[in-house]
């Protein structure tokens, strides 16, 4: 059975989440299942779609903002894998503003809305031990073990691309490849750094499928070192979603914004 989420030392390896002891609230939602957690991101992934407005959209991502406190998850990293993330909310936005039907208001309900679906997703991601992760997926939601040791491959890898990335880049810099200020010398060697670690990521991906299939993954049914429990807490967490969702676009109707995507 594996070790509690909030009994993990730190120190461990950079590939797992590591939780330190007696860390109270701020690693509450470290403590709660992945798949759980996975649910209530696609519960409102798919409760968001029909409501085009910013006030229902908005709710919810207050909503979830107010739980990235308790995340465990550090601001610099938040920034840094929500950036992608704020920049096609806010290219959304620019879109719909110049080219929607619904001018500024369109333009917010738009980026508000993409940016609610995907921060429960990230924070699902980030603040979830990828072993934890997989055997949520494998034992509670069901999904087969080959998708699911994917899952596990990739979040467990995301550090190491991360490496091989500072790598490349000392690498070209020891040979002297520099773009000083010139602005087009920047992307050049930009994507030429992006094709090298796209080149490492395939040899890497590679590898692991050989070594994988060698060790008769997928090949049939495995048991499991570890019991992916389901505490009261997840189901709390489920149903919490439910009612966020609800009150979102009650609050949104009795102000008289609510905006059905096909209305």
């Amino acid at each position: 059975m594996s070790t509690p989420p909030h009994t993990r030392a730190t120190g461990g390896d950079a590939l797992t989440l590591d939780v330190p002891g007696g860390g109270g609230a701020r690693y509450w939602l470290t403590g709660l299942n992945p798949a759980a957690k996975l649910l209530a991101a696609l519960a409102i992934g798919i409760g968001l779609i029909p409501a085009v407005d910013a006030v229902t959209g908005g709710v919810v991502l207050l909503a979830v903002l107010l739980t990235v406190p308790f995340s465990g998850v550090d601001r610099r990293t938040l920034l840094v894998l929500g950036g992608p993330f704020l920049l096609m909310g806010l290219s959304s936005g620019a879109v719909n503003y110049l080219y929607g039907e619904h001018g500024l208001e369109g333009a917010v309900g738009a980026a508000v809305r993409l940016l609610a679906i995907a921060l429960p997703g990230l924070l699902a991601a980030v603040s979830s031990d990828p072993t934890e992760m997989s055997d949520g997926l494998v034992q509670k939601l069901r999904v087969p073990e080959r998708p699911a040791m994917g899952v596990l491959a990739a979040l467990r890898l995301i550090p190491l691309l991360a490496d091989q990335w500072r790598t490349i880049t000392l690498a070209r810099r020891a040979r002297g490849l520099e773009a000083g200020r010139n602005p087009v010398r920047i992307v050049t060697l930009f994507f030429g750094r992006l094709f090298a670690l796209l080149v490492r990521s395939i040899r890497t991906g590679t590898l692991l499928a050989t070594a994988m299939d060698a060790r008769a993954f997928g090949t049939g049914r495995r048991t499991h070192a570890r019991h992916s429990r389901w505490r009261t807490a997840d189901t709390l967490l489920l149903a919490g979603t439910v009612l966020l969702l609800v009150g979102a676009y009650a609050l949104s109707a009795r102000l008289g914004t609510l905006v059905l995507l096909f209305s």
